[in-house]
């Protein structure tokens, strides 16, 4: 945990402290009384991110068109969009069946048997949209704000902004990141300090039960070895050559990300470790079975971090020869995926509920876009990238369960009523978080930075 700033701190010492408080430039806003990132009540103290890495089909999983199976075969009726990944024909309805859920009522797909009986803790947008229907774009844009400059990852800025609850851990954290479409400029930290970088465990072609924090171990030097390099270094730094302006400063935070590296090495091993585990526990994620242990491994190592104090944990779903994106064969393919991530995500919401987590924990599932209700291939089996309408959930963590926000027309092309832009999502998560995202700035390059660039609102209407 970091130290309380009582009385006066030495510059050097306020820098190399910052990053465990409420991140370097927001800590010294709030000590010259010149900014406050924090205006809002905190909600949530973590997020976990499942991240559907391809574009789930909205209209074949949570938002359900009566108008879209009524008129199957015929044309699109208004105008597609101008920009288009690829062609496309007439409307295709959803191969799959809905029914409504929970007190709520509200219609899932029959792709989420287990998921839909945690109908009334889901808070939908059904209205969120962004402009790349390109994946490299559209996914950095997701976790970055931009599709096209070099950003920090939403899970830094939550780092920046909060800092780690448990100092032996980073607050960021990604389980099986994808290397295509951006990657790891998807988790980096761009201008932050690199003490706030995601974590990869693993990566998208590792098994779960294979993914590891690469390099933990030192093969040369013992702890004490290490410590007493680490002692030297920090001691020259403080050498009056170094002191003072921005030398000093990156020379800290290099030095905090050393630091992190070297406890590191006692935390991660345990902390992702889920063979203690009971057996009741690892056959609520589906652990026991082939097509959802290794989503399953991902989500309960998902919940072991959040529970030791990792502020922000990404969950990806799924590699390049597996993921959401049914260009054609949606049929079997969204089948498939979907049946890979039910039993873990309900599990995972179970049990974070049985642990009393669920309430200051938010959950996030969503992919980078959804797709089109019109067909794409001449089998009639697919659909392309849609970024203009599709939909996102959360749970727990001071959002409305049982609700939804926002629609889309009734073929779930466009986003129409209440409209969610993706900077307007980022602003709401930031702001369950209790973090402002207008103050959560970072200068740079002669400006501020924030997520959400220059745009953005919170949605309140979500709040509980």
């Amino acid at each position: 945990m970091s130290r309380p700033l009582t009385g006066s701190i030495a510059r050097r010492d306020f820098f190399r402290t910052g990053g465990m408080g409420l991140g370097y430039a927001a800590l010294a806003g709030l000590l010259q009384g010149e900014v406050n990132p924090s205006r809002f009540p905190q909600r949530a103290k973590r997020v976990i991110f499942l991240f559907m890495k391809g574009g789930p089909s909205q209209v074949d999983t949570f938002d359900y068109k009566p108008a879209l199976q009524r008129d199957h075969g015929k044309p699109l009726p208004f105008a597609k969009p101008k920009v288009q990944f690829a062609k496309t024909g007439n409307l295709l309805a959803s191969p799959w069946s809905f029914d409504r859920y929970g007190d709520c009522g509200h219609a899932i797909s029959e792709l989420f048997p287990k998921l839909s009986n945690h109908a009334d803790e889901l808070c939908f947008i059904h209205s969120l949209h962004g402009t790349n229907p390109a994946h490299g774009g559209a996914t950095l844009k997701l976790h970055t704000g931009s599709d096209n400059f070099i950003r920090p990852g939403m899970g830094s800025w939550v780092s920046y902004g909060l800092g780690s609850e448990n100092e032996n851990l980073p607050a960021y954290v990604t389980i099986c990141p994808t290397l295509a479409h951006g990657g790891a400029q998807n988790w980096g930290s761009a201008f932050l300090p690199t003490v706030h970088q995601g974590c990869p465990i693993g990566n998208a072609s590792d098994l779960a039960e294979n993914a590891k924090v690469r390099h933990i171990s030192n093969s040369k030097l013992n702890y004490h070895q290490q410590r007493t390099q680490l002692d030297m270094i920090r001691a020259l730094n403080e050498s009056p050559p170094l002191r003072g302006g921005l030398l000093e400063e990156r020379l800290n935070q290099k030095i905090d990300t050393f630091e992190l590296a070297f406890r590191m090495q006692g935390s991660i091993p345990e902390a992702q470790d889920i063979s203690g585990e009971t057996l009741p526990t690892r056959k609520l994620y589906g652990i026991d079975s082939p097509l959802t242990k290794d989503f399953g491994q991902q989500c309960l190592m998902a919940r072991r971090f959040a529970e030791r104090g990792v502020r922000f944990v990404q969950v990806t779903h799924s590699d390049q020869k597996v993921q959401w994106d049914q260009h054609g064969n949606l049929r079997a393919g969204h089948a498939e995926r979907a049946a890979q991530v039910d039993m873990p995500i309900a599990g995972l919401l179970s049990d974070l509920k049985a642990r009393g987590m669920l309430d200051d924990t938010l959950v996030v599932w969503g992919g980078e876009f959804g797709r089109t209700p019109t067909v794409q291939g001449p089998k009639m089996d697919g659909r392309d990238h849609n970024p203009h309408g599709f939909t996102i959930w959360m749970a727990g963590g001071g959002v409305k369960g049982g609700f939804s926000y926002g629609t889309t027309d009734e073929y779930g092309y466009y986003a129409q009523e209440n409209p969610v832009h993706v900077h307007d999502f980022h602003a709401t998560l930031l702001a369950l978080l209790g973090l402002d995202h207008e103050q959560l700035v970072y200068r740079h390059a002669g400006r501020d930075f924030r997520l959400t660039d220059v745009s953005g609102r919170v949605v309140h209407e979500v709040f509980a």
